[in-house]
Order: C-alpha cells, then sequence, then structure tokens
C-alpha cells in the first residue's frame, strides 16, 4: 500500500477550522441554536407533540415537572391503564392522524402495517448479506436508500405516496434492523447467521423478539416491556437533533427515503440516540470500581471523581443525568423506571437496579458540591433504557437501531406536516467573520 502523503489539512485542522469564540457573542450568535440559559431558539411550531421541562416567567427560565404529551395527550394516560394490549401502532395510528382510535380503525391500521412487512424480492441478499456495515445504524440507513430503488414511484410527491412509504418503513425498519444485527455477527463476530422469516398478526415489540431469540420464545410481560420502549420513543418534539433533521430535508423537498436516511444518521450520533452506549458503559465501570452498591459513600466517591474528570471518559459528565429541555423529571424515565422496577424485582438484575436509583439520587448533589451548580438536574430516559435492554437479553449493538424503530413514526408525523405547513426550505443565516477583501495572488507567485 503506498504511503498516505501528509498534506497541510492534517497538520494544521484545528488552526483552519477554529473560529474564535468572542464572535459568537459578538454578532449574539445562538450557538447550538440554543440560548444562553439553555432553552432552544424557537424554530418552528407543530401540533404534534409538547416537550415539557420548564417554565419562562419575566424572562427567566424556571424549573417545571417533565411532561411529554403526544398529539395533546399526556404519555402518563397514553401508557397509564393496566390491560396489558400492546400501544406503539396506536401511538403511531395518534402520530400520524391526529387522533386516537377506536376499535375497528386500529384493527385496519395493524393490518396495514402487518401487510408491509415483508421486503422486496432481492433486497436482503443485495444489502444486508453483501454489503455488511460493522454498525447496524449505517446499515439500517443504506437500506432504507435501497428501499428507494425498489420504488418505481419514489420522487411522487403525492400525499398518498408519502403515507404508504412512511407505513411501509414503519413496519419494515425492525425487521431489518434483526436481519442486519444477525448478518454483521455472522461477518465480523464468527457468529451464527439466524433468519427467522416474521410471523403475520404479531405486534411489532412480538415481531422484533421473536426474530431475535434464536428459539422465537418470549414472554408476555418481555413482550410488554418492549412495547412500552418503543412508545416512549416514538416522538420528542421538533427540536431534537433527528427529528429537525427530517424538517430541514424535507423543506428541501427531498424524497421521503433520503429524509429518514438522514435522520437516522443523526440518531446515530453519541449526542443524540447513540448516548445509551456512553450510560452503559459508565454504569459498567461504576459496577466494577464501586465495590458495595448499597453504599451511598462509595457511589458519592466515585461520582464525584467522573464530574472532577479524574473517572470513565474524563469529560465530567454524569452519563443518564440532565437533559435539554426536562429539569425536575423526564417523564420518559419515570415511566420506564416504574415498569423497570417490576421487571427486575426478584431477579439478577434488582441489585444493579437499586445501584441506578442511588446514582440517579445521589448525583444531582454531587453536581451542585463539584460543579456548584444551582440548576435542576433529573434522570433522562438513558439511565434505565439500556437497563431494560440488557434484561430483555437485546445485544448493546441494538440499542440506538431500536431508538430508530420506534422514532420513525415521530419522524413522519414531523415530514407530513413541514410537507403541508413548512412550505419553506430551512435556510438559517451564518455570519463570515473576516473582513475586507483578500488580494489574489497568481499561482506562480504564491
Amino acid at each position: 500500500m503506498a504511503e498516505k502523503k501528509q498534506f497541510e489539512l492534517y497538520d494544521r485542522f484545528m488552526t483552519i477550522n477554529e473560529v474564535d469564540p468572542s464572535f459568537y457573542e459578538r454578532f449574539d450568535v445562538k450557538r447550538g441554536l440554543r440560548n444562553a440559559d439553555g432553552s432552544g431558539v424557537l424554530a418552528g411550531v407543530t401540533n404534534i407533540a409538547n416537550v415539557h421541562g420548564y417554565v419562562i416567567s419575566d424572562d427567566v427560565k424556571v424549573a417545571d415537572e417533565g411532561c411529554l404529551r403526544y398529539r395533546g395527550y399526556d404519555l402518563y394516560d397514553l401508557l397509564g391503564d393496566d390491560d396489558r394490549r400492546f400501544r406503539y401502532e396506536e401511538i403511531v395510528y395518534l402520530l400520524l392522524l391526529g387522533h386516537l382510535p377506536n376499535h375497528e380503525q386500529l384493527d385496519e391500521f395493524i393490518e396495514a402495517i402487518d401487510a408491509q412487512r415483508e421486503l422486496p424480492d432481492g433486497f436482503t441478499s443485495s444489502l444486508i448479506m453483501r454489503n455488511v456495515s460493522p454498525d447496524l445504524m449505517n446499515l439500517m440507513a443504506q437500506s432504507i436508500l435501497l428501499l428507494y430503488a425498489y420504488d418505481l414511484e419514489a420522487e411522487r410527491r403525492t400525499f398518498q405516496h408519502e403515507i404508504e412509504t412512511a407505513i411501509s418503513i414503519i413496519s419494515r425498519l425492525p425487521r431489518i434492523m434483526v436481519l442486519a444485527y444477525y448478518a454483521k455477527q455472522a461477518r465480523f463476530n464468527h457468529g451464527s447467521l439466524i433468519m427467522h422469516h416474521f410471523t403475520p398478526g404479531e405486534s411489532t415489540a412480538e415481531t422484533i423478539l421473536s426474530m431475535l431469540r434464536p428459539d422465537r420464545s418470549y414472554t408476555a410481560d418481555e413482550a410488554r416491556m418492549l412495547d412500552i420502549m418503543l412508545c416512549l420513543h416514538a416522538e420528542h418534539g421538533g427540536g431534537n437533533n433527528s427529528t429537525f433533521t427530517t424538517r430541514v430535508l424535507s423543506s428541501a423537498d427531498t424524497d421521503p427515503y433520503s429524509t429518514y436516511a438522514a435522520a437516522i444518521g443523526s440518531l446515530k450520533g453519541s449526542r443524540h440516540g447513540g448516548a445509551n452506549h456512553k450510560v452503559r458503559a459508565m454504569q459498567a465501570e461504576a459496577k466494577q470500581v464501586i465495590s458495595n452498591w448499597e453504599n451511598d459513600d462509595e457511589i458519592a466517591d466515585y461520582l464525584t471523581k467522573i464530574v472532577k474528570k479524574e473517572a470513565y471518559d474524563h469529560s465530567g459528565l454524569i452519563y443518564g443525568m440532565g437533559h435539554a429541555v426536562y429539569t425536575k423529571s423526564d417523564p420518559r424515565a419515570v415511566i420506564l423506571k416504574h415498569f423497570a422496577t417490576q421487571l427486575a424485582e426478584g431477579t439478577e438484575y434488582e441489585r444493579e437496579f437499586k445501584l441506578l436509583e442511588s446514582i440517579e439520587r445521589i448525583s444531582p448533589q454531587i453536581l451542585r458540591d463539584v460543579k456548584g451548580t444551582k440548576k435542576d438536574v433529573c434522570a433522562n430516559v438513558d439511565m434505565y433504557s439500556g437497563f431494560v435492554y440488557a434484561m430483555l437479553g437485546i445485544p448493546e449493538d441494538m440499542f440506538t437501531p431500536l431508538f430508530a424503530c420506534s422514532r420513525i413514526a415521530g419522524w413522519a408525523a414531523h415530514r407530513f406536516e413541514e410537507i403541508v405547513s413548512g412550505k419553506r426550505i430551512i435556510r438559517p443565516a451564518y455570519k463570515a467573520t473576516f473582513s475586507g477583501v483578500r488580494e489574489y495572488v497568481n499561482i506562480d507567485e504564491r
């Protein structure tokens, strides 16, 4: 292999791309589209979801209990009653159609999703078996782009085609995820290649477990727990990075396949959906370093080292704690913790669950003592999501892909709304920091 040339760009990458931080303050630039108090810059309006974590009183941000509403319905109410039925398909219906279905409407919708699970002829062999990626999120994005090639009307911009495309991807993505997982296991980890066919009539949660488990077996409680996870991740307002990505691409009038693939690329990031890997890695270290999981002093010592950048990845962040919007509580974490308590009770996971509870309880005081912060900090959904997936026997490779399989419903709803109501390409401004004009010099004289 020829030796790579060391271009100037390699040596001066930081110097060339660094912008003087003072410019952000001088031109009142909201870095990351965030205000100085951490609240988001208002970039749009939506009827789909409301993420509430604080109130603005006399221009001051005041912490408040977290609330997440889908189409105006409180998430606690949507998941509150205990009739043991699966809810994800019902929530997808709500997000796409704007109202809760009756029994007949829900049955028809579930049939429509179930009818789309089959993949096009040759799809599995042409992508999932041939061009296997070491990262499932990349492979899922590729898969969505390949589905474009099988759609003879991919560039149609009718409402009917948008709806049909969204339902087909919502239906197929969980199956693609499991097939991709086993293809990766066979290619890179010398594992077995298991390719179960889906079982018609199963819910999305049941389909995932049935295709993932080698013996296809799962309990009703396991399927119910995974269904809850899908519901919690289905939607989270227009401002989160992957949904805003969906809005940006939709505003450019690109096709739905390109839009949803880009959203997956956004969700993959460690500052977004990929954060759950950081949480689980930190928790794994905590289990190794803390000898007595019931000793608050030991737990506090470890968390103090993290905040002082002396432990884990030296970032100073306690992963699983804090959120861009939620302050006093993250309703998704509250709901997930409730169900996780029931799932862990009396099992080998109960001791670990109590450790996570202690980390959640102790962390805010450590952040106040070490950092001097006065902000309210609560556990976010990732504090318990990876733990629940582990209890369900779901491999870590699939944590963020599962997030994508759920959030595709919210992305589709926001794409629909942007198509109908946006009608203008999203194009914020960037201020050039250089002044004057540089005199051009002929290449022979440089």
